[in-house]
């Protein structure tokens, strides 16, 4: 196998100054006793304050293990950060102690899993669980902590805060419990905040409700959002720019309303041709043939080349660096101008 020396770019970095958040290079394994699982290889993106960044693609594709490692919160072994920069508002992450990075976790950054009732705990009530952050970072008393608990059940718009303070994870709907995710993260007004499938396994307009509530609290507080998610319909009307990954690798990066409207790699092509629409009423639904690839042996070029319907013979041996299209986007495809043009 061979590969492309050519440096990769970054289109996506803040050209305005420094990013919240510029990742750089960024790779992660995983050894295991069947191999060494490569889940993140060479990832670079960034965003700033007030924006709001995407990150796409199937699961397996390294995108929470990307958020974990950015969080400091990988698990260690099996789970190994191998090279790369996380700067956060100039600071490498991964240079840091751990006890200050614990410093920075839940004050400057946050995160909001997917499953808030797993990431909650049950015999706590969910007033205790808020009220902890101030607790431990601002040294607050229990009654002035649950009063900012009230507050923030209130600000996320929870009916009836000061009734249910005191109620447990099990006695909210799941839209309410990912608003109390949303509440703990925002609890001490960090600077970028990571949705990690925030919408899973809710109705559609609480999906809708969720998504308005993360943009207007993102406007209030100017934080950075990093959003990651497999479902493109989620993230149209949020999102400033996108980056689609596949197999621990960005694959495309381009403003929201560039890649939807002319995606520039054959992957996004194929999620985006995946989405049912109301014109194609009655036809058969577009699914990308074949399977991510396993972590443990990833096929040599470009990890999509399997798939492709595009695939060549350079294809199948030298991996594409993320060719800039324009000043905004790229894309890691050999054919990105012939994708570009279909």
């Amino acid at each position: 196998m061979t590969t492309t020396t050519e440096k990769a770019v970054n289109p996506q970095a803040d050209k305005a100054g420094t990013p919240l958040l510029e990742v750089r290079d960024l790779h992660v394994e995983f050894r295991t006793r069947d191999g060494v699982a490569k889940a993140v290889n060479g990832v670079n993106y960034s965003v700033s304050a007030g924006e709001t960044l995407a990150v796409l693609g199937e699961s397996g594709s390294g995108k929470s293990v990307t958020a974990q490692a950015i969080m400091g919160i990988l698990d260690s072994p099996p789970g190994f950060v191998t090279q790369g920069e996380i700067n956060f508002k100039g600071r490498d992450l991964l240079k840091l102690s751990e006890k200050e990075r614990r410093k920075i976790r839940g004050a400057k950054m946050a995160m909001i899993f997917q499953d808030a009732l797993s990431s909650l705990n049950p015999v706590l009530t969910v007033g205790y669980q808020l009220g902890e952050m101030f607790r431990v970072h601002q040294g607050m008393s229990r009654r002035d902590a649950k009063a900012k608990a009230i507050e923030l059940m209130d600000r996320v718009r929870i009916p009836a805060a000061r009734e249910r303070v005191n109620d447990y994870p099990h006695q909210f709907s799941g839209g309410m419990r990912q608003r109390i995710m949303i509440a703990m993260a925002l609890a001490l007004e960090p600077d970028l905040i990571i949705a990690d499938e925030p919408t899973t396994a809710l109705d559609v307009t609480v999906q809708a409700q969720v998504m308005d509530l993360l943009a207007e609290l993102q406007r209030e507080f100017h934080m950075g959002l990093i959003l990651i998610t497999h479902d493109l319909g989620v993230v149209a009307d949020v999102a400033d720019k996108i980056a689609v990954m596949y197999a621990g690798r960005i694959v495309e990066t381009a403003p929201v309303r560039e890649l939807y409207k002319q995606p520039a790699h054959p992957y996004t092509r194929g999620l985006l041709d995946s989405i049912p629409r109301l014109d194609q009423k009655g036809e058969e639904l577009y699914a990308i043939k074949g399977l991510p690839p396993n972590l443990l042996r990833i096929p040599s070029g470009c990890a999509f080349n399997p798939r492709c319907p595009m695939a060549q013979d350079v294809c199948r041996t030298d991996i594409p660096v993320l060719h800039p299209v324009t000043d905004s986007r790229g894309s890691a495809c050999h054919f990105w101008k012939e994708t570009l043009d279909g």
